[in-house]
């Protein structure tokens, strides 16, 4: 099996941000985006997928959080769509369910190229650790449209905490469950031919 890893760079006024991503990795991740708490989530995604995750991210959070966390969901699924690459041999769909105490997050995903965001459910705080719980949505969405993924979602709960932690988790798993390799497929998951 070929090296599906990538690093991927992008700075603009607002952000500066390298990423590097090995999908068959051991869940190791180092990630400094000045936000605890999506620093937090970003090592949760990288250990319960079992990706090798660095996210370095210079942004502007002197405003707010929120360029900072989307600009780093369009690296990370820009870094996935490179990792990929023609996306030969892959499971292609996954769902999971994560539960987190009282909370439970579900996280339906096909790895189709083609990309459609859809989420159910409402956070039970605005805010969590310095970031709006709504980023959670729009890091998923962001996330979804730079990797080409068909991603529905849905979270539950009384904690907003429990409740973000729980869908990067699920996401996590999902995202590792379609990306793992089918040995018995030699071509892409499509009538296509292609995704």
């Amino acid at each position: 099996m070929t090296d599906r890893t990538a690093a991927v760079t992008r700075e603009t006024a607002e952000t500066d941000i390298d990423v590097t991503l090995d999908i068959d990795g051991a869940g190791e991740a180092t990630v400094d985006t000045g936000v605890g708490f999506f620093d937090h989530m970003l090592g949760a995604f990288a250990t319960h997928g079992l990706f090798d995750l660095t996210v370095q991210c210079d942004g502007d959070l002197e405003i707010d959080a929120h360029h900072t966390v989307e600009d780093v969901a369009i690296t990370v699924g820009q870094a996935f769509d490179e990792a990929l690459g023609e996306k030969r041999g892959i499971q292609r769909f996954a769902d999971r369910k994560v539960p987190l105490d009282e909370a439970v997050a579900s996280v339906v995903v096909d790895v189709s190229g083609r990309p459609y965001f859809s989420f159910d459910g409402e956070f039970s705080q605005r805010e969590v650790g310095g970031m709006t719980s709504h980023m959670a949505q729009h890091f998923c969405r962001s996330l979804s449209t730079n990797a080409g993924l068909t991603l529905h979602c849905g979270v539950e709960g009384e904690n907003a905490h429990h409740e973000v932690e729980a869908l990067f988790k699920g996401l996590a798993r999902a995202l590792d469950d379609a990306t793992r390799i089918d040995e018995r497929r030699s071509d892409v998951a499509s009538t296509k031919g292609e995704l």
